[in-house]
């Protein structure tokens, strides 16, 4: 078994992260908790989604935040977007990386954006084409790949054809999503090498939650599939609106600590991600979940 040399995280604090937070948080403390990511190493974090504001009040300044945020060379701050109305906004105030999103599960596709699958493809149809005209980045999401919130069967081949279908649209990379974190190592095992047979693996990212404790092992289980970028968020904040009895996604600090104790490089400084965590956590007024994060708290004051 040979795991990758160097891994890329894909950040969603501030955005998957922040989006389930009840407790309304200010532009400003948002745009200061991406600064202080983006002093860390990463080089990808997603900022913000340019969805309805009445669908997710939390990020109706999203526009004011992508716009106040120091953009750290060398970073790429994607932004999530539904539909072609929601890309205008987003490239009025210089978007160039965005991403789309759609699920494996119907029921889900349904109440979270009223939708079928195939439907919320061809809704993005015009989106993607319109991003690869301006020269912009597209992430296509494909969430409930290991299982449904609302009872359904999802299959691999199920998310295969779903994954398919986004890189047929023009997709430049797909992350595939434990939405409620019902997954465990042996769907990793038994999904990634059919992924592997349609599409590359440099251009598949996996997404776990944390709901049930699997999320590390899904990780590990992904390097040994040869899978090198991770979804993680810092502090392990998150959670759907959408996806009933969904908690955070897996902790950056988690991931950042076990990749690194193996001699797995990523590039980014554990401590600095910490001090973003350490700020969030401040503004929102509950502990985190990263055990990492919490481990380093309760040993260091710095």
């Amino acid at each position: 078994m040979t795991l990758p040399k160097r891994v890329t995280l894909f950040e969603m604090g501030a955005r998957d992260g922040l989006q389930n937070e009840n407790a309304r948080i200010s532009t400003g403390d948002k745009v200061r908790y991406i600064d202080l990511l983006s002093e860390s190493g990463l080089r990808w974090i997603e900022a913000t989604s340019f969805v309805s504001p009445k669908a997710i009040p939390q990020l109706a300044d999203a526009a004011e935040v992508f716009s106040r945020i120091r953009k750290a060379p060398g970073v790429r701050y994607p932004v999530l977007v539904p539909n072609l109305k929601g890309y205008e906004r987003a490239r009025a105030v210089g978007a160039d990386a965005i991403a789309v999103f759609t699920a494996a599960s119907e029921n889900f596709t349904r109440r979270n954006i009223n939708m079928t699958v195939d439907e919320s493809l061809e809704t993005f149809r015009d989106v993607v084409r319109s991003a690869k005209g301006d020269g912009v980045w597209v992430r296509g999401y494909v969430s409930t790949a290991f299982g449904s919130p609302f009872g359904d069967a999802v299959t691999p081949q199920m998310v295969l054809d779903v994954s398919v279908k986004l890189m047929e649209l023009g997709c430049d990379e797909l992350s595939i999503g434990d939405t409620i974190g019902v997954g465990v190592p042996s769907q990793i095992e038994a999904l990634v090498p059919l992924l592997a047979t349609r599409i590359p693996l440099d251009k598949v990212a996996l997404h776990f939650h944390d709901t049930r404790g699997t999320a590390l092992a899904n990780v590990y289980a992904g390097l040994q599939q040869g899978v090198a970028k991770f979804d993680s968020s810092s502090g392990g904040l998150g959670g759907c609106p959408y996806a009933p009895g969904a908690t955070g996604n897996v902790g950056t600090e988690d991931v950042l600590y076990l990749l690194h104790q193996m001699g797995i490089e990523t590039g980014v400084d554990l401590a600095k991600v910490r001090a973003a965590s350490r700020f969030i956590a401040g503004v929102i007024g509950h502990t985190l979940t990263s055990k990492a994060y919490q481990a380093m708290e309760a040993t260091t004051t710095t």
